[in-house]
């Protein structure tokens, strides 16, 4: 059971790149957008006013960070993924892209956060930025390839934006049900997407049928289904599974934008997918061996003087702020209500 919930999650999932593949073919991206969720905040909203206990110990404070957050790592994100395949940047190079937020998080841990961050960590960032690099290039260089070599640059902003709110969520110390925090997210996106949309004059949406296949597609299947798979596993396998099963994102969505879409993968396709994976593994032993400095510290303050007991609580504090970052960089357990709201969707 547990394999066919992983694999329903990482092809639902990855599901979002190709459904922003399959929409932004038919209609502009503002479009595509607004229409994904303008109806999905309408039945969140509807759900959420016949269930009003999700939105229990939620004050203004709480609400107006959750839109900041959710204008970040919703709207900026996806606005900046779907333009960048839009532009003509290949869904997988997208998907491996966002795939290094967490690695990228993990780095700026150290200095951001005062978290324990070993050369191990930092050396599978190098190799996770080598395989986006290859990966780029690749695509850049492939036969037929017409985006502009600034289009590469968009999704870096899409992931910049989703590392700036895993930071602001990060720093939360109250944590939000999911569920609203989900409300609150497709809410602020549905305001900033019809806003956007009504500006550049693409808010009537085409009679195309499949952009409206692809706008059920997005609905359904990412948002759903990926969202739903994501709380049920984090639940029953924890979010070290989780968070592995991100990094598959990449693979899979290469593979099937070959497959659907013929977009390019060839050899250095592949290896640039291999480093991102092999990365993925220097991260966890590095995350495993940071975990064990921290338990070795706390074993000698717990057995030292007073003067180095009394710095364990502010130490733990400080950590306890970053407890929303990505798993593979955790040393503490996360605080799960709060780290999956900022990916809720793609």
């Amino acid at each position: 059971m547990n394999s066919l919930l992983s694999a329903a999650f990482v092809l639902c999932w990855s599901s979002g790149f190709i459904g922003a593949k399959f929409g932004t073919g038919s209609a502009d991206t503002s479009t595509l957008l607004m229409w994904r969720f303008v109806p999905l905040a309408v039945i969140l909203l509807a759900v959420a006013a016949v269930s009003r206990t999700v939105w229990s110990g939620l004050d203004r404070r709480h609400v107006g960070r959750q839109i900041a957050i959710g204008a970040l790592s919703q709207s900026g994100y996806l606005l900046s993924v779907y333009y960048a395949i839009q532009l003509g940047v290949s869904s997988g190079t997208t998907a491996l892209i966002d795939g290094i937020q967490p690695l990228v998080a993990g780095a700026l841990a150290g200095p951001l956060l005062g978290q324990y961050v070993t050369r191990g960590q930092f050396l599978g960032l190098g190799l996770g930025l080598a395989g986006v690099a290859t990966v780029t290039l690749a695509d850049a260089a492939a036969p037929g390839a017409d985006a502009a070599w600034w289009a590469y640059l968009v999704p870096l902003l899409g992931m910049a934006t989703l590392v700036a709110a895993t930071f602001l969520e990060g720093r939360s110390r109250a944590p939000v049900a999911p569920r609203a925090a989900l409300t609150i997210h497709c809410a602020t996106s549905a305001v900033l997407f019809s806003a956007l949309a009504l500006a550049t004059g693409s808010a009537i949406p085409p009679a195309r049928t499949s952009f409206w296949l692809a706008t059920v597609w997005l609905v359904a299947l990412p948002t759903f289904g990926g969202y739903g798979l994501y709380w049920l596993i984090m639940r029953r396998s924890g979010v070290t599974e989780v968070n592995t099963l991100m990094f598959l994102m990449a693979p899979v969505t290469a593979v099937w934008g070959a497959l659907m879409f013929d977009e390019h993968f060839g050899v250095r396709t592949g290896v640039g997918l291999a480093l991102g994976l092999v990365a993925v593994v220097v991260v966890r032993r590095g995350a495993r061996s940071a975990g064990d400095a921290y338990r070795g510290r706390g074993a000698q303050r717990e057995g030292g003087a007073g003067p180095e007991r009394s710095a364990g609580p502010e130490r733990s504090a400080g950590r306890e702020e970053g407890a929303g970052l990505p798993d593979p960089w955790e040393t503490v357990p996360p605080r799960s209500e709060g780290s999956g709201a900022q990916r809720a969707t793609r």
